[in-house]
């Protein structure tokens, strides 16, 4: 680049603002007609932080639109500085309460992906979506992309509902889903864990709540079952949605080995029921599982990614993979109703 020289001296130069180019972003589909919208910066040195707390607006806009972004090749060397790149969005971040997964807090309510084994897949989810509060938003950061697979497979929700049988979409519009867990120790996950305390009390107190009916049992273990809707209306687009765990939590999504391992449902560290208590049909459960599998998105991770998503709109997952993966995850905007 050629600069003129001044024809005056440098003493009398004022400083003045000068604004960068809207061009500094390169934004386009991961493929064509597919999501997630990726932004890529265009020049060096751009600060992830500054830009977004600048364009809040045209990334709300993306992902009513899309329901994901993926930021890459931006400079976010550490999981401290996506922390900080988060908190750009000036959102509540969310703690992990309610917990359905093994995770790790690192600061902060900044945590650990799900610390599932390599081998096991991750079946889709929105995240919280069984509980009375939920993320608006979650974002997750690679800080050690795996050797092989590891993917986080997204879907979107809205084209999940359309791909479902109209008998299965009024069966669960009529009754809701009901959830059981059955929390101890040693199998799943405690009900200390899923709460993050040790007081029974305080335990009780959120059931009663929130509207879940509990039963302590032998060996302090917790029995909670509740009912919630399948089906609901996202707050900003005002679209129906897909927006459960039905399948997730349902013993027919579970490995066959695993399954086989309880010698009864009640055994079971969670399953899902229509809301009245009858039985999914395994015909629905398949569909359930073929919708989320037909709209998946999968791409391969790269150090220093950030997927940003509306947790309303979009599922995500795990692949199973080699080699040290690491990602972490933030939620933020929280949402959600009483009982």
């Amino acid at each position: 680049m050629q600069f003129n020289r001044p024809q005056f001296s440098l003493k009398n130069i004022q400083p003045k603002t000068v604004d960068l180019p809207e061009d500094i972003l390169q934004r386009e589909t991961m493929l064509p007609g597919h999501f997630p919208m990726v932004y890529k910066p265009a020049i060096d040195g751009i600060s992830l932080r500054s830009w977004i707390g600048d364009h809040l607006a045209d990334i709300g806009t993306d992902l009513k639109k899309y329901g994901a972004i993926l930021f890459r090749g931006f400079d976010v060397p550490d999981r401290d500085a996506f922390q900080e790149v988060m908190k750009a969005f000036g959102e509540e971040l969310m703690s992990y309460k309610d917990r359905s997964s093994p995770r790790t807090e690192i600061s902060g309510n900044l945590y650990t992906s799900t610390e599932h084994p390599a081998d096991q897949v991750i079946n889709m989810h929105n995240e919280l979506s069984y509980s009375h509060t939920w993320p608006l938003k979650i974002a997750f950061y690679c800080s050690k992309q795996p050797l092989e697979r590891g993917e986080t497979p997204i879907a979107d929700v809205r084209k999940v509902l359309k791909r479902l049988p109209d008998a299965l979409i009024s069966s669960f519009k009529q009754k809701g889903i009901l959830y059981r867990r059955l929390l101890q120790k040693g199998v799943g996950l405690s009900w200390q864990e899923v709460y993050q305390t040790e007081d029974r009390a305080v335990v009780e107190q959120h059931c009663k709540t929130y509207g879940l009916n509990f039963k302590w049992l032998e060996k302090d273990a917790l029995e909670i079952k509740w009912c919630r809707p399948a089906i609901r209306i996202h707050p900003v687009t005002g679209e129906e949605i897909w927006f459960n765990h039905g399948y997730f939590f349902n013993f027919m999504a579970l490995a066959p080995e695993i399954r086989t391992a309880f010698a009864s449902m009640d055994e079971l560290p969670f399953n899902t029921y229509y809301g009245d208590g009858s039985p999914i049909e395994p015909a629905f459960l398949t569909a359930i599982y073929e919708a989320y599998r037909d709209e998946c998105v999968y791409f391969p991770w790269v150090n220093q990614d950030i997927l940003l998503m509306d947790n309303m709109l979009v599922a995500h997952g795990r692949n199973s993979f080699t080699g040290a993966r690491e990602i972490n995850v933030v939620m933020m905007q929280p949402f959600g109703e009483h009982a």
